[in-house]
């Protein structure tokens, strides 16, 4: 009886939501369609973590332990799978180290315990959901969850007994992290660098000049043009950052929110855009570089980043590969429509912030009630447990 098995490198919200999806209705799907020539189908998710990781929320987790507790930030991916047998779904936790296209075959690297030796998964169909990492552990897992946890709070720990704050980045992480800061420690000299001519460059220049005008009046120094170039910090926390127009500031805490770079190092380079994205050779069907390679989320080259294009590709993907798998046999593709008019939403404090949603400025009480209020922390388990993709 000959196994197909589908991989899926990445369990952040793109990867879980592919995973669940898959198991629930794509592969039931196929092997009803399969019983003549008794192909069996198989999920493996490969994770460089145990634990899901609700990055929405870093900026306020990291301003205060007693806000929105870690222990709701972060949630264990098995849990998740439970209700999966051992014969159509495995867990492998591990960081993907390498990948043979020939053999189809990827290294995998216990990212928990060094000692183990490396493993070797082989996959039929393979799925990208490896995501981005940043500058910081703040922002993303670099491979143990218990080292963004340590940052976290560690940052916890520093931020009342200091009398400076650098922020670099003034994205949507750097701006929402000063207004945590600057609503809870008004003491604080808090600083953030733009790194550009302006604040939120994704948003419209209005929008861009509301969320200045409030960090301003909560006491926040925003600084344009200016980029922090390295930093070195003790073991107390005391950071001196070298800047871009070769000043040097010293500061209590320093929080970079920058340094934004996809997850593809152990692919082939043939696979990979000049910016190191997988190539997707469409955006409506998310079919990737070669045959029966997919990529969905933040790693993907057509990807705009932010949550949208996560939600709303997974049920276009899965229903390629479905048609892909079944020679057209089953099912009917349905085309990935992308987001491309300006959405976000911006928390800044907990009362509000700035935002857009499909090109229409909102008011920030909808940015209250969407987001600022606790940053979404009950979607959590909903994302672990694949919630939003239990109907096709």
């Amino acid at each position: 009886m000959a196994v197909h098995n589908i991989v899926v490198i990445g369990a952040s919200y793109a990867g879980l939501g592919t995973a669940h999806y898959l198991l629930r209705h794509t592969i039931p799907s196929l092997e009803k369609a399969s019983r003549t020539d008794s192909t069996t189908y198989k999920l493996t998710l490969i994770s460089a973590t145990t634990h899901f990781y609700h990055k929405v929320g870093a900026p306020r987790f990291l301003a205060s332990p007693d806000l929105i507790p870690l222990s709701k930030a972060f949630l264990p991916i098995a849990d998740g799978f439970e209700s999966y047998p051992s014969t159509s779904f495995e867990l492998i936790i591990g960081e993907a180290h390498s990948l043979n296209e020939s053999s189809k075959t990827i290294e995998v690297k216990d990212t928990y315990n060094s000692k183990s030796p490396t493993r070797t998964v082989s996959y039929s169909t393979l799925v990208l959901a490896t995501g981005a990492s940043s500058e910081s552990p703040l922002w993303s897992i670099p491979g143990s969850h218990k080292t963004t946890i340590s940052a976290l709070e560690f940052t916890q720990s520093a931020l009342p007994n200091s009398k400076t704050v650098l922020i670099a980045g003034g994205g949507p992480a750097g701006v929402e992290t000063a207004g945590e800061i600057a609503t809870l420690f008004p003491k604080i000299e808090t600083t953030l660098l733009s790194g550009a001519d302006r604040l939120l460059t994704r948003l419209r220049p209005a929008i861009s000049a509301a969320a200045e005008s409030q960090l301003l009046g909560m006491g926040v120094k925003v600084v344009h043009n200016i980029r922090a170039e390295r930093a070195v910090s003790d073991v107390s926390g005391v950071t001196e950052v070298v800047l871009s127009d070769r000043s040097v500031r010293v500061v209590d805490v320093y929080i970079s929110a920058t340094g934004i770079h996809p997850n593809t190092a152990f692919l082939p380079k043939s696979w990979l855009t000049d910016q190191n994205y997988v190539i997707t050779r469409d955006t409506t069907s998310l079919r990737g570089p070669v045959d029966g390679v997919y990529a969905i989320g933040d790693v993907a080259g057509y990807s705009l980043g932010g949550a949208l294009d996560i939600i709303d590709a997974v049920r276009p993907l899965c229903s390629t590969i479905l048609t892909d798998l079944s020679a057209g046999k089953v099912g009917k593709a349905q085309p990935f429509k992308q987001t491309v008019t300006e959405t976000q939403l911006v928390p800044i404090g907990p009362r509000g912030g700035v935002g857009s949603v499909f090109g229409w400025r909102v008011p920030s009480f909808v940015v209250w009630l969407i987001k600022s209020r606790d940053y979404m922390i009950w979607m959590v388990p909903g994302v672990v447990s694949g919630d939003k993709f239990v109907k096709a």
